[in-house]
């Protein structure tokens, strides 16, 4: 018998009206004019309320060619639960208001034979809005297609410990039959997140972590983990997706095949301008296979 991870975040988080989601994601993909040269074979996206951020994910969907695919991978950060491994869900199936999607119990075979992978309970994974998210927009763009998914929930994992599931991941972005999504917001900004650097010389406070992130943006760019772990070092900057996004980092050096990683959109919930306000920021990055 199924057992089924329900859309906990429905009806709060985005619309559970499949027909009025589908029509929103709709209106959200048709505002992107995809860029030339980048059929995706991963994605990095935001995870908030599709009021704030709906928009910012088309920019990375809209680049996913559904039928090269079989297979989709959703890496999300962990919110509520500590853990310095990676989980796997403990359903055979993620459902959305706009479909189910049966989860790849082989390669979850796989990956538990490693040793290195525990398992969420239902309501651990109910409880992780990170993965979610981001289920309505796979099961969109991969509609009327035979797939199965890949969800992974990453722990707060070392610096080794990244590298180490980059080692294990990485050959599977070898299969062309493979997609990759990472989920991550960028700056949460503001007291009520415990982070208000500010660099006055840029501007002001938005305009600061605008350049935060953008210079985080550039070195993932890069494609180098340890950069990527110098500069967290350096700035402390709250990208909640930070330990994916250094997961999958990792898993480039482990590929034989050549990628490149380009964001293509970028905003923020609210621009600040005094230290009693906040936001979020929300990134969309394509990553194709250089030939």
């Amino acid at each position: 018998m199924p057992k089924i991870r329900r859309p906990s975040h429905a009806h709060s988080w985005y619309t559970g009206e499949g027909d009025a989601l589908d029509a929103e994601i709709n209106k959200w993909k048709a505002a992107v004019t995809p860029l030339p040269g980048l059929p995706a074979r991963a994605i990095i996206g935001p995870h908030a309320g599709y009021s704030y951020c709906g928009h910012v994910m088309a920019h990375a969907y809209a680049h996913i060619n559904p039928a090269n695919f079989k297979r989709v991978f959703l890496l999300g950060p962990s919110h509520h639960v500590f853990s310095r491994k990676c989980l796997l869900s403990s359903q055979t199936h993620y459902e959305t208001p706009l479909g189910s999607m049966e989860i790849d119990q082989e390669v979850y075979a796989q990956l538990r034979d490693s040793g290195k992978f525990d398992s969420m309970s239902q309501d651990v994974d109910e409880d992780e809005h990170s993965l979610e998210l981001h289920t309505p927009y796979i099961v969109h763009t991969m509609r009327g297609r035979d797939f199965k998914l890949v969800p992974i929930m990453v722990g707060a994992l070392t610096t080794d410990a990244e590298a180490a599931y980059g080692s294990l991941l990485g050959p599977y972005l070898d299969d062309p039959a493979n997609l990759f999504v990472v989920s991550s917001d960028f700056c949460h900004w503001g007291s009520r997140f415990s982070y208000t650097f500010y660099d006055k010389s840029q501007g002001q406070i938005w305009e600061s972590i605008k350049w935060l992130d953008e210079t985080g943006m550039k070195i993932i760019e890069s494609a180098e983990p340890s950069k990527f772990a110098s500069y967290l070092e350096q700035y402390k900057n709250t990208i909640c997706g930070r330990h994916p996004i250094g997961v999958f980092l990792n898993m480039l050096q482990h590929s034989s095949l050549r990628h490149r990683i380009s964001f293509t959109k970028y905003d923020q919930s609210s621009k600040c301008t005094t230290p009693s306000h906040s936001s979020v920021s929300y990134a969309a990055a394509v990553v194709t296979v250089v030939e």
